[in-house]
């Protein structure tokens, strides 16, 4: 798992083309906003394990939550998984003041 700044994860998601946005947040908190593309996989749910091992290991997969806690998690898991994980620092909280508008 390699930890992003918020400018670095918006770089990386735009420009490699192995990307995978996972949003691990539940669909409550998707009202905070959202990152274009992402598919939501909510780590609260108890078919977040199964869904991780039908990702595809050749994939890239940039992931975030609310403030960065349980993208964490959610990496750490990912990565015994045998996939490669980036998480996004401070969460969709760190997105949203980059992304001001």
């Amino acid at each position: 798992m390699e930890n992003l700044s918020a400018n670095d994860f918006k770089t990386a998601i735009e420009t490699n083309d192995n990307a995978v946005v996972i949003d691990v947040r539940t669909p409550e908190e998707e009202a905070e906003g959202k990152i274009e593309k992402a598919i939501n996989m909510n780590i609260m749910e108890q078919s977040f394990p199964a869904k991780v091992m039908d990702l595809d290991k050749s994939k890239d997969y940039y992931v975030f939550c609310r403030s960065g806690g349980r993208s964490v998690s959610a990496c750490q898991f990912m990565e015994k998984q045998g996939l490669r994980t980036y998480n996004l620092l401070g969460g969709i909280q760190a997105w949203n003041t980059l992304n001001q508008v």
